[in-house]
């Protein structure tokens, strides 16, 4: 079977009754953790390129992930191919990335606080530039959960956290690369504004 990614992204300025909505609804939090990820790539951003990425996170665990387009499009649902393998050792595994010819091509952060309910993740993400819900698992159930949670379904976010950031990076004119919660500390980035460029709309 494919192993797919299926999610979709909201943008949540206020925190707290989305929680605390998702909470009622029976979902168990799994915790908060802070993530710190690498995005690989080679010279030539071949993976750019090809629409990959290759990625290595570290939170309570570390892991190694790949991820490529889906055999089809989807206006619905943001979906990919995604292999992931947890490994022991951070530095070896970005070790033998670098040693394979890969290089640290950006850095981003983020605290994430995971919910389960039945066979769907809910995933609470608080990015250097603004707050997100993110929920993956079976078309059916990210929909109806959406719903369930009061969250209207035309303004669901598709794209990924470093493509809203590249945008955000270019209208604001940041200087720096990295989504870290340092480089934004000095910056007062409102989302809101943003929203009209990612939200998918009546599609």
């Amino acid at each position: 079977m494919e192993p797919l990614e299926v999610e979709v992204k909201f943008y949540i300025p206020d925190i707290s009754p989305i929680r605390n909505r998702i909470l009622e609804l029976g979902a168990v939090s799994t915790g908060q953790v802070f993530e710190s990820n690498i995005r690989f790539e080679d010279e030539n951003k071949t993976l750019m390129k090809k629409k990959f990425l290759l990625r290595l996170r570290k939170d309570s665990k570390t892991t190694l992930t790949f991820k490529s387009p889906p055999p089809v499009e989807d206006t619905q649902f943001k979906i990919h191919r995604e292999l992931e393998v947890e490994v022991s050792d951070f530095p070896t595994m970005k070790l033998i990335l670098e040693s394979l010819g890969y290089h640290k091509e950006q850095t981003y952060e983020k605290w994430r606080e995971t919910f389960t309910l039945n066979d769907t993740m809910l995933c609470i993400d608080k990015m250097p530039y603004g707050n997100f819900l993110e929920i993956e698992g079976k078309k059916e159930n990210i929909r109806n959960l959406a719903c369930k949670i009061d969250l209207r379904w035309e303004e669901r976010i598709l794209t990924n956290y470093l493509a809203m950031f590249c945008l955000i990076r270019q209208k604001s004119e940041l200087s720096f690369s990295d989504v870290t919660f340092d480089n934004f500390k000095n910056f007062d980035i409102d989302f809101g504004e943003y929203l009209p460029f990612f939200e998918v709309g009546t599609l």
